[in-house]
């Protein structure tokens, strides 16, 4: 004889709570500032132009998003929406709270990613004109004279 697995508030409680963990972790965003270095950006020599800002602009940056959200909000909604009804209806519940779970986590993590940043114009040196893009933690205003710090594809704008 099968046995029924029952869900008491208790357990949908800690599966909640371990899937909005999950949720956390992974809306963790690296830094895109201009004063944050990565452990493996550290001891490297690094290339360092100068220029003088034309232009800045204010823009967000969205944070790419791993779908941990979408998962997470589908686990806690499928298991909160089995506990509505009985019979066929806890199944209806459990997909139709699933879905909207799932749609919920998905705009928790979108949002959790997404921060303010800034579009810096650069007027090299060299007479180049080159647009960075990074995090809005520091000010800077056309005519501010500044470095741009470059290493493997990455770059800084700094003063």
């Amino acid at each position: 004889m099968a046995k029924s697995v029952q869900f008491s508030f208790r357990s949908t409680g800690a599966v909640a709570l371990i899937a909005l963990s999950a949720l956390a972790a992974g809306c963790a965003t690296q830094s895109s500032s201009g004063q944050v270095y990565r452990e493996g950006e550290t001891r490297r020599a690094q290339i360092v132009e100068q220029g003088v800002v034309e232009s800045v602009r204010n823009v967000t940056i969205q944070g790419d998003t791993n779908n941990v959200g979408t998962a997470a909000g589908g686990i806690v909604g499928g298991i909160a929406g089995s506990n509505v009804g009985g019979g066929s209806g806890r199944a209806v519940g459990a997909v139709l709270g699933a879905v909207a779970g799932g749609l919920a986590g998905q705009a928790v993590e979108r949002n959790a990613s997404t921060r303010a940043g800034l579009e810096i114009t650069v007027r090299m040196d060299n007479g180049t004109l080159r647009a960075y893009v990074q995090d809005a933690d520091d000010q800077f205003r056309p005519g501010d004279r500044v470095r741009i710090v470059s290493s493997g594809g990455t770059s800084r704008v700094t003063r």
